[in-house]
């Protein structure tokens, strides 16, 4: 049986198995097995979001926030080699990032020296509007700095919002007719679009997280 999309369990490379053939994503999977460093969870997560943003994005530097392993920065590279590089930024880098670099840009030697990890506070990472800004269940707060700092910059962004944090969230009112987080996430892409960006919301399948809302913006000019 496939290991479920969901599953904090760490991939090891027992388990490249389950991902046969020649896609781009099997590859990338078996890689990630090899490394023995991620849930898989992270692996479909980044995948799925990956690839929804290529859909509408392409190109720039890719701006990878609270990027824990990085995944999410290779994935959007693979998925369009167009982006000449990519930063990660997080606070503290995983000693196991390391082993999922070497595995992946082993993998695809293209990609080696294209990807940086800037260990600091998100908001210290400088943004131009050629930059593709992507993050992956920033918790709480953090997911509004990053569309902040994107709305300041005029650059792309997506994010998949998780943590959501009610006590100080600005819901707009709307908790008489939804939930309080999807309140918050209601309210983050009308900021967006009354900061004339052009946005677009979706989902990744909620057998990989329950927190699956995404949201994606780029400025109309």
């Amino acid at each position: 049986m496939a290991p479920h999309p969901g599953s904090r369990a760490r991939l090891t490379a027992r388990q490249a198995a389950f991902f046969p053939g020649d896609s781009l994503f099997a590859k990338l999977a078996r890689a990630v097995c090899a490394a023995e460093c991620l849930p898989r969870k992270e692996l479909f997560e980044a995948w799925e979001v990956a690839r929804r943003v290529r859909r509408r994005m392409r190109g720039g530097r890719v701006v990878d926030l609270a990027a824990g392993h990085g995944l999410l920065a290779y994935a959007m590279l693979l998925l369009d080699d167009s982006s000449p590089r990519a930063v990660c930024v997080d606070s503290r880098k995983p000693e196991s990032a390391e082993r999922l670099r070497i595995g992946l840009e082993s993998a695809w030697p293209r990609l080696a020296g294209r990807v940086r990890y800037e260990q600091m506070d998100i908001g210290g990472i400088g943004l131009t509007s050629e930059d593709v800004v992507v993050s992956v269940h920033a918790c709480g707060r953090l997911t509004d700095v990053a569309l902040d700092m994107a709305v300041d910059a005029q650059a792309r962004v997506a994010v998949l919002p998780c943590c959501h944090d009610l006590a100080d969230a600005d819901t707009g009112g709307l908790e008489g007719w939804m939930d309080g987080p999807l309140a918050m996430d209601v309210v983050r892409a009308t900021r967006l679009a009354e900061a004339e960006y052009r946005v677009w919301t979706g989902r990744i399948p909620e057998a990989i997280t329950p927190k699956n809302r995404l949201l994606t913006g780029e400025p109309r000019h």
